[in-house]
């Protein structure tokens, strides 16, 4: 005997499947963010410092960039000129940032050829344009997993460069702030360890990657704090126009009883 599905069996069987498909657009963006904590807490992330309204820190964010990263690491998203917005003048970014072009409207090219950097690294460095929104989009973790990859490079003599780091196993890119930081290895337990200084202290280093990482960030996204600013004015504005509209629909209402 061939059974028919009622319409009230169908039916139901539609709820339920509506009723799936409405848990997981409730919970997928929740378990996006518990999947990214738990990433996070067991990468043993530090937060990055907050530095976007300084524009000392950015400054000195986009040095540190200009003679450390640019070499390998381009931002072709990113022109000279964009500069400007951080109260660098013109003058100061021609003598002090601009070694691969001579004019201020040119991209942040890399000086390197993506040849020569397959060559020595095995692959061609990534452009930093945007890394900071690409990481965060990745898993959430953004300006803190930057702040802390590049404070946790250890010295790891099976590795090509003689490097590795505790956030990306393995990693391909040597420390290039070693001058900075000194040297770290590994102790028995995971846990890094000083084993030569830098030029600087711990607490002075942090604060120079806080204020690369600001700039990495600023770089991703350099209309942030100005997309801020109008999100607020807009909701200003929308709170006047609903006191507005509501004054006008009373006036209309008044007499309908």
């Amino acid at each position: 005997m061939q059974t028919c599905t009622g319409k009230g069996d169908l039916e139901m069987k539609t709820m339920q499947k509506l009723k799936i498909l409405l848990a997981a657009v409730l919970f997928a963006p929740a378990l996006a963010v518990s999947t990214a904590a738990l990433a996070s807490e067991a990468l043993h992330l530090d937060p990055a410092p907050d530095v976007s309204g300084d524009k000392d820190a950015l400054q000195n964010g986009a040095r540190l960039f200009v003679n450390y990263c640019l070499s390998c690491h381009g931002a072709s998203a990113l022109r000279y000129n964009k500069l400007l917005e951080l109260g660098l003048t013109e003058a100061q970014i021609v003598e002090n940032l601009m070694f691969t072009t001579d004019k201020i409207g040119d991209p942040m090219t890399v000086a390197m050829t993506p040849a020569d950097a397959k060559k020595w690294f095995g692959v061609t460095p990534p452009d930093l344009s945007i890394i900071a929104r690409a990481r965060a989009s990745a898993d959430g973790s953004g300006a803190d997993w930057l702040y802390t990859y590049l404070r946790s490079f250890y010295r790891d003599e099976t590795r090509p460069t003689g490097w590795n780091n505790v956030v990306f196993a393995n990693v391909g890119m040597p420390h290039i702030l070693f001058d900075l930081q000194g040297e770290q290895i590994l102790d028995a337990e995971g846990k890094l360890q000083p084993a030569a200084s830098g030029t600087l202290l711990a607490a002075d280093y942090d604060k120079q990657v806080a204020d690369l990482v600001g700039f990495l960030t600023w770089m991703s996204e350099p209309q942030a704090e100005f997309r801020k600013r109008l999100g607020v004015g807009v909701l200003i504005f929308l709170v006047l126009l609903f006191g507005f509209a509501y004054a006008l629909k009373k006036e209309y209402w008044k007499d309908v009883h």
